[in-house]
């Protein structure tokens, strides 16, 4: 699990190394899993052990978000001044993505599952048998 977890982290100080060094237009942590998706291709071996540790930091997400929420305490003045633009733009980009993410779904439900069901080179029970 540590060796997990050391991985995610080497791989995102790795990407900001390279923003910070080459001045790239991309954040360092879009580098950072454009490195770790590279490591899994080369290594399929450490799947499972960083499935484990992803699955848990992704079941307690919500205590990661503490220290944001913290943080925009401070900035009192700056939000009554332009908090409703925020959470427009906030409701937009949310409501922009969901209608996205359920036509990109819509999608590949037609392109890659047949119409009986069943996934792509998968055999269905009745043939299976």
């Amino acid at each position: 699990m540590l060796h997990s977890i050391f991985l995610l982290l080497a791989c995102q100080l790795a990407g900001e190394a390279v923003h910070r060094l080459t001045g790239l237009a991309l954040p360092g942590t879009v580098i950072g899993m454009m490195l770790l998706v590279g490591w899994l291709a080369a290594f399929r071996a450490e799947r499972p052990a960083l499935g484990a540790v992803t699955g848990w930091l992704t079941a307690h997400l919500a205590i990661m978000f503490v220290p944001a929420c913290v943080g925009l305490i401070d900035e009192g003045a700056l939000m009554a001044r332009y908090g409703i633009g925020l959470i427009v733009a906030t409701a937009a980009s949310m409501a922009l993505t969901l209608a996205v993410t359920a036509l990109v779904f819509r999608w590949a439900l037609v392109r890659f599952v047949p119409e009986d069901g069943t996934e792509t080179g998968a055999k269905p029970e009745s043939i299976a048998a």
